[in-house]
């Protein structure tokens, strides 16, 4: 284990913490596929079969919201492939996370992302969203479960073919296989009994090296800020709401009357 400059109960605290982290933990994952093409495109073609993908992009914890007012939503890991693809990789250890109205909202947000003004809706590219659950989430024992929309009345169910794909991994699944494998190291906290060689090495790098350790502590007071910037903006909106409701006042007079700064009232506008 790493030793902090100051050993202090805070640093032994976060270092048994770091130890216990596996790459299904989103505060892990957001690390180890920060910049690292290679492991991203090695998870892929796993996942997809697809032994030839090639991954052009990748960003962690990428946001997207283009419509005034509609629900944000931050992907762990975005991909692009050099076919234009795209991918959605979620890590999720609770099943009531990854329900199949989140993969829905999830898939739509990448089509209005990746569709402008005046295109063809035709341009809309193939995308994929896929959730690592800790769990079996549909208990029938199977590797992963694939969610296509049918034509169901035909009697043969055929494809609609709107290139939109939903997969579900079941990160419990255990063989001997590429697939058991990364499973496997998924779910795993000590590098040295990974299966795979690019899981290995990053987490070893976040694990057992200065540099990497130090980008873990810094990524955890981006959650617990994100955390209490939340809470906040939680705060704020249900003073501003009630306010309206018991005063009639208007969104603006109830942001002057809490007094809350011009540089904060375009963002809360947007949750309101």
């Amino acid at each position: 284990m790493l030793k902090t400059k100051n050993d202090d109960i805070s640093g032994r605290k976060f270092l048994e913490r770091l130890e216990r982290l596996r790459p299904i933990d989103d505060e892990f994952m957001r690390c180890i596929f920060r910049d690292n093409i290679p492991l991203a495109q090695m998870v892929l073609r796993i996942l997809t079969g697809k032994p030839d993908l090639v991954v052009t992009r990748l960003e962690t914890q990428k946001d997207f919201k283009r419509l005034a007012g509609a629900r944000s939503v931050c992907l762990d890991a975005y991909c692009v492939d050099d076919q234009g693809k795209v991918y959605d990789i979620e890590v999720q250890r609770s099943r009531y996370g990854a329900g199949s109205h989140r993969a829905r909202y999830h898939s739509s947000s990448m089509d209005i992302e990746n569709l402008g003004e005046g295109e063809s809706f035709e341009s809309l590219p193939d995308t994929y969203t896929i959730f690592i659950t800790e769990e079996d989430l549909y208990q029938y024992g199977k590797p992963f479960y694939e969610i296509e929309r049918v034509l169901v009345n035909t009697g043969d169910y055929r494809s609609f073919e709107d290139g939109a794909h939903i997969l579900y991994v079941n990160a419990s699944y255990r063989d001997d296989s590429q697939f058991g494998r990364l499973m496997h190291d998924f779910c795993c906290s000590s590098p040295g009994e990974m299966k795979l060689p690019l899981m290995q090495e990053a987490a070893r790098y976040y694990k057992e090296t200065r540099e990497g350790s130090e980008t873990m502590s810094t990524v955890f007071e981006e959650i617990l800020n994100e955390g209490i910037e939340k809470g906040r903006e939680i705060t704020q909106i249900s003073n501003i709401k009630a306010l309206q409701e018991k005063l009639n006042l208007s969104v603006v007079e109830a942001m002057d009357a809490l007094k809350i700064p011009d540089s904060e009232r375009k963002a809360l506008m947007k949750l309101l």
